[in-house]
């Protein structure tokens, strides 16, 4: 069977998508993939895909003559490639991809939504107008789709309570699944430090964060706060200006963006992530849980699907830094909590987000 995985972001590709294209590989399936630039396609093609094809996306944008050129292109792919399975996720590679593909006759055609995104997370006047074409096209798009891939239960709920597709053709999964032998489980440290790591956008709960921090250091000055992750040039971006003033006076700690995440995450004692951002499962919090790290993160869709508060980790309300700062100093002056829900979150991973039980299902969902 030759396949073809649309992607939005090549990085993405061998972080999120990597286990499950090697699965599809070692079972003979040859793997095509697209990407819109020719950033770390030398990882891409050391998964053992057989091809990388450049297709350009402008990602975050609203741009008729982008995405129609964008659509074309993969409509192009197709009918050159001829593949028999096309595989596509997150909003526009999904509407695009799935179009494309039915027009170009592909015969078995799946998306996944990781995530329903920043569309569906704000009401202002301009995201709603925007919420109003991606329904129209999703359901035009998702009509294509032998079956509908989601990752939490709300985001089919929302999905199929306004129409977009039937109940019958949606099926949940967990999350993106993590690699435990790559994100393995090592002893808490001695001194408290909670870890987020995330794009450097505003619905991450990255001002949350350091709000938070801010507070508790004046009560735990020992208490360090590290924030992992790269500024964003999308609508929500946040300047490195705007952050300063937390790092000069030493509530976080901003290492930058970094390639491979599971140090810092094994260095650290509680893994946080306020965010309000319409997630699918955030991959990082499964992977802190790998790592046998606690989680607090925000009773939001997405966020709250792997937590039972109180067990292993802690939910708190979105865009609340009084509470997240509560949250972090209980398990500051709680160590045995703080190891009870780090034993918790491991268990909880093992047991439903290890990557090869998510890549069964996957497996099984997609036919290949």
């Amino acid at each position: 069977m030759r396949i073809i995985v649309v992607s939005p972001k090549n990085k993405s590709v061998f972080n999120f998508r990597g286990d499950l294209i090697k699965d599809m590989i070692a079972r003979g399936h040859e793997v095509i993939v697209t990407g819109p630039n020719q950033d770390y396609v030398q990882d891409i093609m050391d998964l053992g895909v057989s091809e990388f094809v450049e297709v350009s996306l402008v990602k975050d944008n609203v741009n008729a003559f982008g995405d129609l050129t964008y659509y074309k292109k993969l409509k192009q792919v197709f009918k050159e490639k001829k593949p028999d399975l096309v595989f596509t996720y997150t909003i526009k590679p999904n509407i695009y991809g799935c179009l494309a593909a039915k027009s170009a006759k592909v015969p078995n055609i799946y998306a996944m939504l990781t995530g329903l995104g920043r569309v569906y997370a704000s009401d202002s006047l301009k995201v709603k107008a925007v919420r109003f074409v991606v329904k129209m096209l999703y359901k035009r798009a998702l009509k294509a789709c032998e079956k509908v891939i989601f990752q939490n239960r709300d985001d089919i709920k929302d999905f199929v309570s306004q129409n977009y597709l039937p109940l019958e053709k949606c099926v949940q999964v967990n999350g993106s699944g993590v690699n435990m032998d790559r994100f393995f489980r090592t002893e808490l440290p001695e001194e408290p430090i909670f870890i987020m790591v995330s794009r450097i956008i505003r619905e991450k709960g990255i001002f949350e964060f350091c709000e938070a921090a801010r507070k508790v250091k004046k009560q735990h000055p020992e208490a360090r706060f590290i924030l992992l992750g790269g500024f964003d040039s999308s609508i929500g971006a946040i300047t490195p200006e705007e952050i300063q003033g937390y790092i000069d006076d030493g509530s976080i700690e901003h290492p930058g963006e970094v390639k491979d995440p599971v140090s810092f995450f094994q260095s650290a004692s509680v893994f946080v992530l306020p965010s309000y951002y319409r997630e699918g499962i955030p991959r990082t919090v499964l992977e802190a849980m790998s790592c046998g790290r606690g989680i607090i993160t925000t009773d939001w869709p997405g966020c709250r699907e792997p937590i039972e508060s109180g067990v292993n980790g802690f939910l708190i309300p979105p865009k609340d830094a009084d509470a997240l700062a509560e949250k972090m100093t209980v398990l500051i002056e709680d160590s045995e909590l703080l190891k009870s829900m780090a034993d918790a979150a491991y268990n909880t991973c093992k047991e439903r987000y290890e990557v090869g039980k998510v890549n069964d299902t996957m497996r099984e969902a997609l036919k290949y």
